[in-house]
């Protein structure tokens, strides 16, 4: 996928970074294996010191400051981890164009890969919605390289349109005017291209994860995707996956409520 522009910090080095800077808030930007340049900020423990970097992708038209994502950062923080969040591909300050959970999963292999060159031995990932989908596959891509892993509100499969949120977002996705909406009313600048190949879908990626610690958060409010979507990935994990049915709450992070991300940063913490 091609890059449209770059991000707006300074490029850094990651393999130049020491675990002396783990006490030390970052913000830089990485570049991905294919070239594009994702904006990136790092987040100390605020509870003690530990070994456990918490890489947080968020879900699609998110970005690095959304308030909803920062939220959630802290909250990880003061669980004991220190957190790692970036923009995706077409997000926020990051370069490129994003193609909707295809290639953001080289985002998020850069951001593992500088939460380890900071000195980190145990990296968990977790993801909301589109960030879901795309810690599950890295996760299976990429065997060995996270120690736990954690989706919230994730779709089991591509190309879902069984509710109206969904349908609204295939058309911002597939149709030109839609991918308008998306640029200049989202301020998410969308890949007009069709996947090719099709990726590896969420529910196909799951059973490939084990023995890593799966842990699948749904809530029964989810107006995008209803709750068959979290009970087959939590099947397809088998022993490997413990599931987290949560009542009342909507959709991804903006839903993730103060008592909820209390629980999942225990979770990554002590995986």
């Amino acid at each position: 996928m091609s890059s449209e522009a770059e991000g707006r910090f300074h490029i850094v080095d990651v393999s130049s970074l020491t675990s002396v800077h783990r006490r030390m808030p970052r913000r830089v930007t990485l570049r991905t294996d294919d070239g594009v340049r994702i904006e990136a900020v790092y987040e100390p423990s605020r509870a003690s010191v530990t070994d456990t970097a918490v890489v947080l992708a968020h879900g699609f038209t998110g970005s690095v400051d959304r308030p909803a994502v920062r939220r959630a950062a802290r909250a990880f923080a003061e669980r004991g981890a220190s957190v790692v969040t970036f923009s995706f591909r077409g997000h926020g300050g990051s370069g490129g164009l994003s193609t909707v959970g295809d290639r953001e999963v080289l985002d998020l292999s850069a951001a593992v890969r500088w939460a380890r060159e900071l000195g980190h031995a145990r990296v968990a990932t977790v993801g909301f919605s589109m960030g879901g989908s795309v810690v599950l596959r890295h996760a299976a891509l990429e065997a060995g390289t996270v120690d736990a892993v954690a989706a919230v509100s994730a779709p089991a499969r591509w190309y879902y349109r069984g509710t109206a949120p969904m349908r609204r977002l295939h058309w911002v996705v597939t149709r030109p005017g839609g991918r308008l909406v998306g640029r200049y009313g989202l301020r998410t600048r969308i890949d007009r291209r069709a996947w090719d190949p099709v990726p590896l879908s969420p529910v196909e990626a799951v059973p490939l994860i084990a023995p890593v610690p799966l842990l699948i958060v749904h809530g029964d409010r989810d107006a995008y995707f209803p709750l068959d979507h979290p009970r087959s990935l939590a099947a397809a994990g088998g022993d490997a996956a413990e599931l987290w049915l949560e009542p009342g709450m909507g959709h991804a992070e903006n839903a993730a409520d103060a008592e909820l991300l209390a629980r999942l940063g225990d979770w990554l913490v002590g995986g």
